[in-house]
């Protein structure tokens, strides 16, 4: 008789989480995954674009970390358990479908928009609680761990289930509670099994998948640049150079963010790992609504004085929390012993532009578009400049150090 926790290979059975695979690649498919998620971030985004009040940025704080959440625990189940045959292929096929039918009733009718959103919350909530759930039938070792994952996620769906009896008020507050407790499994595994929390550790495939989402953001940064620029009929001379140098702005921030934060390793522990992917979050967050600044700073600069500082002062604050992101991130992320010291002048460089920032936003919000970009582009290229100078001369004592030694 076939044991329970087999299965065909053709069906192919979760791959256990002790499976070590260090030479892991992002597959065809993690990156099918991702496209979904490139539109529904896409969506939230152009939606708060058109939309830039205090209401919908309350619905975009919502929204934009429960995406981030669909999609973190699609890539931590394919990452750990992802196998070749059809249930891995039709596990990803399904979430896709629930997150396209997501984007869908956000732009429902408004009498039933909450209705729709909330009937295919509970979906996702339900689906992915079985999705790690499953697991445990196959590999018995991941029933001990999957506890937290799975009773948590089924109190946020009760509190989910809940908002349909009561006020729009207390609404808000249970969704965004249920958000909440869907980001705390892991550390409640930290607290109750913490030696086997500390051997849980970010993979390397992960981290480029965290990398790949960072990606997707950016893009949305580069289409709103786009989007201003295209709404303009007269295309001057000056326009172009603001156009110059918004995308240059973008690149650097690239460039910082992808060479501080993305080409290191995480420390080991999923308290660790958990933290760290945590304050993705508001980084991403930021970085996405200076997308949304961008989109309509150019046109705001000719006809409203009074909103275009409003952008001004959004867009340095959203620079400045990208920044702190970045700043915070440095603590969690493994550097060689050799470069303890570059780490802390990073540190020490990231909260020097961050102040920058804020400086010339508080001080320059009757500066013309031209002239704040322009500083601004001149600080990060600051920073850049700098932090390569202190890795390469760090990098060039560090050979003379290794040839002086061979030589002795």
């Amino acid at each position: 008789m076939k044991r329970r926790d087999e299965a065909p290979i053709w069906w192919g059975a979760p791959k256990k989480f002790t499976t070590e695979n260090t030479d892991r690649k992002v597959s065809w498919l993690e990156l099918f995954y991702d496209l979904v998620y490139v539109i529904a971030i896409s969506r939230i985004t152009h939606h708060l674009t058109g939309h830039f009040d205090l209401s919908t940025l309350v619905e975009y704080l919502y929204f934009f970390p429960l995406i981030f959440w669909g999609w973190l625990n699609g890539s931590l189940y394919h990452d750990l358990h992802g196998a070749e045959g059809l249930r891995t292929r039709l596990m990803t096929l399904w979430q896709m479908m629930i997150v396209a039918a997501l984007v869908i009733t956000l732009d429902s009718d408004p009498g039933k928009r909450v209705f729709n959103i909330t009937i295919v919350l509970l979906i996702m909530q339900l689906y992915i609680t079985y999705q790690w759930w499953s697991v445990g039938i196959y590999d018995k070792a991941h029933r001990r761990l999957n506890k937290p994952w799975t009773v948590i996620y089924l109190l946020s769906f009760i509190l989910m289930v809940s908002t349909f009896f009561v006020q729009e008020f207390w609404m808000r507050i249970l969704f965004f509670s249920a958000l909440l407790l869907n980001y705390l499994p892991p550390f409640l595994l930290h607290w109750l099994r913490r030696s086997a929390a500390r051997s849980l550790s970010l993979s390397s495939s992960m981290s480029e998948r965290l990398g790949l989402f960072t990606i997707i953001i950016f893009g949305e940064v580069i289409v709103g640049v786009v989007n201003g620029m295209s709404a303009l009929q007269d295309l001057s001379f000056p326009l172009w150079i603001n156009f110059a140098l918004s995308v240059s702005i973008v690149f650097a921030l690239w460039w910082i963010f992808f060479t501080l934060v993305s080409d290191r390793d995480c420390k080991k522990g999923i308290l660790y790992s958990s933290i760290l992917e945590i304050l993705y979050i508001p980084t991403l967050m930021a970085l996405a609504i200076i997308g949304i600044s961008f989109d309509q700073f150019f046109e705001a600069a000719i006809n409203d004085t009074h909103h275009f500082e409003q952008l001004i002062r959004i867009f340095g604050i959203c620079l400045g929390i990208f920044l702190a992101g970045i700043t915070t991130m440095s603590f969690l992320l493994h550097y060689p012993t050799y470069s303890e010291k570059f780490r802390r002048q990073t540190r020490q460089i990231l909260s020097i532009g961050l102040l920058s920032v804020i400086f010339i936003t508080n001080s320059g919000r009757h500066l013309e578009l031209m002239t704040y970009l322009a500083l601004v582009l001149v600080v990060l290229l600051l920073m850049i400049a700098i932090l390569n100078y202190r890795w390469y001369s760090l990098q060039a004592k560090r050979s003379e150090r290794e040839q002086s030694a061979q030589s002795s």
